[in-house]
This record gives C-alpha cells, sequence and structure tokens, in this order.
C-alpha cells in the first residue's frame, strides 16, 4: 500500500570494518528512538551498550507518530491518513527496519534488546537470517514479553482501545487536527498505568495518602492523582489513532505464525543466545512468559528483577538489567 516509507530513528557510535557490531534497541509502545531519553544509564561509553564497542541503533516502528509512518502522517493532499492507516505487524516493523539498517550499511546486529513492545520486536529479529541463511542478529534479548501476545493482553489493549472509540471526537480515527479524542486517550493511559505497575508498588508510592492544599488535585488520593497526570502527559505528547493502532500491532505478535504449529517449536529454531528477563512484580507480562521463552531455546537463559514497580520495571531497575546484562555477556563472549 505504502512505498517509500519514513523511519525515524537515533543512533551512536560507528559501524566497524565488517559492519556487523550493531545492536538494535527496539521501543515499547508509547516509547521514542532516543533511548539516551529512557535507557540513558545502560548507553554509553563503557555502559552495557558501549558506544565504544558498538553502533547503538533504535528505529521507530510503524504508526508512532514519532517520525515513522503512521495515522497521524499526511497524504499528497495534506490530510491525515487516519483510519486509511493499515494494521501492520511486529514483524512488518521488523522488516522494515532491516530493510533501514541496510541502507545504514548494517551487514549483522550483534544483539536486538527491548522490553515489552520492544522485547516482542528483539524475538522476531532472531527470525531474520542472511541470503547463506545464517542468523542475522547474533544474540537476543527480549524483556517483559511473551512469544505470543496473550489473551489477557490483548483483553487489556482492547479495554484501552473501547475507551478511545468511546470519545465523542474519534470519529472511526478520522478526527480533524484541531479536535482529538483526548478523554479517550487519557482514559486508555490510566488504565494501562495500572498494568504497567503492581499491587505493591502502588501501596508503597501513594497509600491512602491525600494531595495537599493547593495541589490542582487537593483532597483526592494521590493514586487518583498519579493517573491523571500520567494520562495528561501521554494526550500532551502522543495520537490516539497511532495508539489504537500499535496496540492493534501488537495483538499480532505470534513467533509461530505461518512457522511452526507451537511457540515452543518455532522458538527451538533460535541456535543463538537468548536472555530472557521477566520481572517478579509484572501483572501484565507474567515473568512465566519471560521463562517459557528461555526454556525453549536452546541456548536460552531465564533471569529475573525483583522490583516493586510492575512492568516498568525494565525503566526503572537499571542496576539490575545492568548486572544482568554484563554476566550474560560475559558468559556468552558477547
Amino acid at each position: 500500500m505504502f512505498e517509500d516509507v519514513p523511519v525515524a530513528l537515533h543512533a551512536w557510535g560507528t559501524l566497524n570494518e565488517r559492519a556487523d557490531n550493531a545492536v538494535v534497541v527496539c521501543h515499547a509502545l508509547t516509547g521514542f528512538p532516543d533511548v539516551s531519553e529512557w535507557w540513558e544509564p545502560l548507553l554509553g561509553p563503557g555502559r552495557v551498550l558501549d558506544t565504544e564497542r558498538f553502533f547503538v541503533v533504535c528505529l521507530n516502528v510503524p504508526g508512532s507518530p514519532y517520525g515513522t509512518l503512521s495515522p497521524a502522517s499526511k497524504d499528497a493532499d495534506g490530510q491525515r491518513l487516519g483510519s486509511r492507516f493499515p494494521v501492520p505487524t511486529i514483524r512488518d516493523a521488523v522488516r522494515m527496519h532491516r530493510a533501514a539498517l541496510e541502507r545504514l550499511g548494517v551487514r549483522g546486529v550483534a544483539l536486538a534488546i527491548g522490553g515489552s513492545m520492544g522485547g516482542m520486536q528483539a524475538l522476531e529479529w532472531g527470525f531474520e537470517t542472511t541470503e547463506d541463511g545464517r542468523p542475522f542478529v547474533r544474540a537476543l534479548c527480549p524483556i517483559a514479553c511473551g512469544a505470543a501476545h496473550s489473551a489477557w493482553c490483548i483483553g487489556w489493549g482492547e479495554a484501552e482501545r473501547m475507551a478511545i472509540r468511546a470519545d465523542a471526537n474519534w470519529l472511526n480515527g478520522d478526527y480533524p487536527p484541531h479536535r482529538h479524542p483526548d478523554a479517550g486517550l487519557a482514559a486508555a493511559r490510566a488504565m494501562a498505568m495500572l498494568s504497567y505497575r503492581s499491587p505493591a508498588g502502588f501501596s508503597q508510592r501513594h497509600g491512602r495518602r491525600a494531595m495537599p492544599p493547593g495541589h490542582p488535585f487537593s483532597g483526592q488520593f494521590a493514586a487518583v492523582s498519579y493517573l491523571h497526570h500520567q494520562a495528561q502527559r501521554l494526550v500532551d505528547r502522543f495520537d490516539a489513532a497511532c495508539y489504537v493502532r500499535i496496540t492493534e500491532m501488537m495483538d499480532t505478535h505470534d513467533v509461530s505464525a505461518g512457522r511452526a504449529p507451537t511457540v515452543e517449536a518455532a522458538l527451538a529454531t533460535l541456535a543463538q543466545p537468548v536472555l530472557a528477563v521477566g520481572i517478579d512484580s509484572d501483572v501484565l507480562y507474567l515473568p512465566s512468559e519471560s521463562r517459557q521463552i528461555a526454556e525453549a531455546c536452546p541456548n536460552g537463559t531465564y533471569a529475573e528483577i525483583a522490583s516493586p514497580w510492575g512492568h516498568d520495571a525494565f525503566l526503572i531497575e537499571f542496576d539490575q538489567l545492568d548486572a544482568l546484562l554484563r554476566a550474560w555477556f560475559a558468559s556468552n563472549d558477547m
């Protein structure tokens, strides 16, 4: 349907002579390619994603409003694509990104890594091969995701989409630039934030504390204020139609589709080292899903982040993630 699709990216470091030292960092649902904004402690000279050793690159997924073709993009007549933008797949995103990398001169990838939707992409990268059948990516690190999007996660995504579609401004995704379904997107984000955290984390951070006088949510519970704050932050930077399409794209994730009768059979074909990282308090992508990946891959390793912060721990527990990656790198001579 579309040709010459733009793909936004950020990159750090340089390609080596063999052009095979790339590290692909894959972003999450509402993420963006500037890894230094959300994984800064892991990126840079001497850090685990060492920009003196690796050519680190993060590419924006299709459907996202951060520079790659999306429902927010405009056609030749200056009109938003809106509902005309199709539902891409995780596999589409990876193949698009591979084409972009090859245009940059990349001939091989040392590591594909990411959390949540980024983990889905990282795992899908494992099935990319060179012309002679060798893996295009030599190591994989999917964090806080499964080998296929579960019914539980599909349900969460649909509940969030229902909130957006219930907004009178939705108009099937073809709303005008001056009238976005912001209330629906805010409600979707509030629901999502509950799934990204945990009961223990909410109790630890908010308890039953009320906001003080003078605060915009004075007298309201801190948990209420937090959800409204996070919802408004997303409304200020994201697009509702993009949110719908990307969550639909996540639902397509299934490494066995067109490859094998089961996800275990598909994963059994991945010969490269795989570090599947779970989070003990994750109520969205259960640790058992990451463990399944590790156990099904011939060279799989399971590691777990211990944290009260739930699914979002991969964006919070930098010290633990750094230690897990360094140990795995050392054991696999990376």
